[in-house]
């Protein structure tokens, strides 16, 4: 029997359906909270529950009595669906969605996670937000974030200078996460701004046990109320949820698929660190404080850059074509110290005759790109080719689309790519972040 069929006859005997608040009696211990659905077609027997704390739990139907509570027409978890009175006594926080696990709610009848995003559906999914702040809550986009596009790093960069400039103490943008932190890099030279600005993600959706938006969200709201002015990154700095690390925005990378601590600082150390809901900030991090900078706005961009990675056998028409078809930049993906086989050098060099500004960064991600030191280097640095440093290649690609933007003169591009502009580069060996 599947447990679909056991489930049902299951809860059919007892008057239960999804969506019901019920308490599951099982071996002197029970369990309160929503009964969820759940789409595995398996053979084991398991109800799950969301808790009031929004965690989900799974618990075996063999030896448990149940105990209807409240039936799922009525309001639960903590939320009623009034209209909440401001309190003056608390920080004012924008949250803004563009999409992604994190903004999706459950529809407790049905199973379904969908993206729909309002300020009563976070709050009745997550009412412990009540406690730490006012909320200012809107849906900027409902994408998946692989369809996240360089117009729309535009958008929410102008979407938070306007609540910024309408009071906001602090700004949490709600993200999906495969391509989060290319719009954290992106934020991250566009705006100049007086209060924190943290961008979260989850890696498993508000129906799973194991779902780390609960979490992710409700620190990300802590580090917007702090002093640290800045764009970060808030997600689980472990596999379990004892605590959460910010990440600087342009220093951060997504380096595993499904681990809730995918998350991690590249050639730097995480900015901050959130447990029990206390910010430590990193003493080796010199950040900027609340209030210590006035709100800029600098969000021109180009959306026609070119992102190539090196690879065996790679032939020169990939280059060529981005020439030909008038792209404004390339960013390369070379290997090792910052290396492509000599068979590109000339088509770099034509990118440079034509005044298409190139970077190269490494597929190595730790460590710093250094084209001094073997002869392939040295030719492609006659050929005109910027050295990204210790840059991601995706903050190197977001920069030279933001540089770009601000003018279409090589040198100066060339400029504001050696110009350390929001903590995107080192500027000594990056050596000690590796290690640790």
């Amino acid at each position: 029997m599947t447990y679909k069929e056991i489930a049902k006859n299951y809860l059919d005997n007892n008057g239960i359906s999804i969506g019901d608040t019920i308490k599951i009696n099982k071996e002197n211990i029970s369990y309160e909270g929503i009964l969820l659905d759940r789409s595995e077609d398996s053979e084991d027997g398991y109800l799950v529950l969301k808790l009031s704390s929004g965690y989900n739990i799974g618990v075996a139907i063999e030896g448990t009595t149940v105990e209807l509570i409240e039936t799922g027409d009525k309001p639960n978890i903590g939320y009623s669906g009034n209209e909440i009175e401001k309190d003056p006594s608390k920080m004012d926080i924008s949250i803004i969605s563009t999409g992604g696990t994190v903004s999706s709610i459950i529809d407790y009848k049905t199973g379904a996670v969908h993206p729909a995003f309002t300020a009563e559906d976070l709050l009745r999914a997550n009412p412990e937000l009540l406690e730490y702040a006012n909320y200012n809550v809107k849906a900027l986009y409902n994408i998946l974030s692989e369809n996240m596009r360089p117009k729309y790093w535009v958008e929410a960069a102008e979407s938070i200078a306007n609540d910024i400039s309408d009071g906001s103490d602090g700004v949490v943008i709600a993200h999906g996460t495969d391509t989060l932190h290319y719009t954290a890099a992106a934020l991250s030279f566009m705006l100049e701004t007086p209060v924190p600005i943290i961008i979260t993600g989850a890696q498993r959706s508000s129906d799973r046990p194991s779902s780390d938006a609960h979490m992710n969200l409700i620190d990300s709201v802590i580090a917007a109320k702090s002093d640290l002015a800045e764009v970060s990154v808030c997600m689980h700095g472990s596999l379990n949820d004892s605590y959460t690390y910010l990440h600087k925005g342009t220093k951060v990378r997504k380096m595993h698929t499904s681990r809730r601590d995918t998350f991690r600082s590249i050639n730097y150390e995480p900015i901050a660190k959130i447990e029990n809901d206390s910010i430590e900030i990193n003493p080796h991090h010199d950040y900027i404080k609340r209030n210590e900078k006035e709100l800029k706005v600098n969000s021109a961009i180009e959306e026609k850059v070119g992102f190539i990675k090196s690879f065996p056998g790679i032939s020169n028409e990939f280059i060529e074509y981005h020439i030909d078809k008038g792209y404004k930049g390339l960013v390369i993906e070379g290997t090792g110290l910052g290396h492509v086989p000599d068979n590109l050098i000339g088509s770099l060099a034509r990118a440079n005759e034509e005044n298409i500004p190139v970077i190269m960064t490494s597929q190595c991600l730790y460590g710093r790109v250094n084209m001094n030191v073997y002869s392939t280097g040295r030719q492609i640095i006659d050929a005109g080719v910027i050295s990204g440093r210790d840059m991601t290649p995706e903050t190197a690609y977001v920069k030279l689309c933001w540089a770009l933007g601000q003018t279409e003169n090589k040198e100066e591009v060339e400029e504001i790519i050696n110009t350390n502009v929001a903590g995107e580069f080192n500027e000594k060996s990056s050596i000690k972040y590796f290690l640790n």
